[in-house]
This record gives C-alpha cells, sequence and structure tokens, in this order.
C-alpha cells in the first residue's frame, strides 16, 4: 500500500501566509519593517466579513478557538487560502460580531 503524498501545506503554514497577507485588501497603508501594515498590532491581523467585506483586526490567539476553526474551514471551501484579497470570513457581520464577542 502506496503512502499518498499531499500538496496541501500544513495548517500552520498556511495560516502564517494568511497572517502575513490579510492586511490590506484595498487600502494604502504604511508599512514596517517586516512587511505588515503599522495599523494592525503585534499578535493580530485583519479578516473580511460581510457583503461589504469589513475590515476586522482580530487576536492571532482566536485561531485556534473551535468556533475560528468552523469559520476558517467554511472560509477555505468558499474562498480557498490561495488568493491575494486577503482572509475573507463567509458569513454576515451581526453573526460574527456575535461569535467574536463571545470569544473576548
Amino acid at each position: 500500500m502506496a503512502i499518498k503524498k499531499s500538496n496541501k501545506l500544513p495548517q500552520a503554514v498556511v495560516l502564517k501566509q494568511i497572517v502575513k497577507r490579510c492586511s490590506s485588501f484595498g487600502k494604502k497603508q504604511t508599512y514596517n519593517e517586516e512587511g505588515l501594515p503599522d495599523d494592525v498590532p503585534k499578535g493580530h491581523f485583519a479578516v473580511y466579513v460581510g457583503e461589504n467585506r469589513t475590515r476586522y483586526i482580530i487576536p492571532i490567539s482566536w485561531l485556534a478557538h473551535p468556533q475560528f476553526q468552523i469559520l476558517l474551514q467554511r472560509a477555505e471551501e468558499e474562498f480557498g487560502f490561495n488568493h491575494d484579497m486577503g482572509l475573507t470570513i463567509p458569513c454576515d457581520e451581526v453573526a460574527f460580531e456575535s461569535l467574536t464577542s463571545m470569544m473576548r
């Protein structure tokens, strides 16, 4: 029985790439020496939610939260992770705000 190699990157690698990419969607910003936007505090990243793609700055620690993991899975299924538009969460803003208020 042969072992099939997956072309998928490990989730930790994908998440690191997302965090680096997903804070400049349609905005003119200044960047620090690490190439990250100055308006995103260390330990946070930007996501885009809803039809209007409202930008939210959230803590990286939320990536480990089970409810946020479900949103990440939905985002991967709907949009994939290999695009330049930043991490887009496929839910409406009210639901996202409700969920994140419970995670604080």
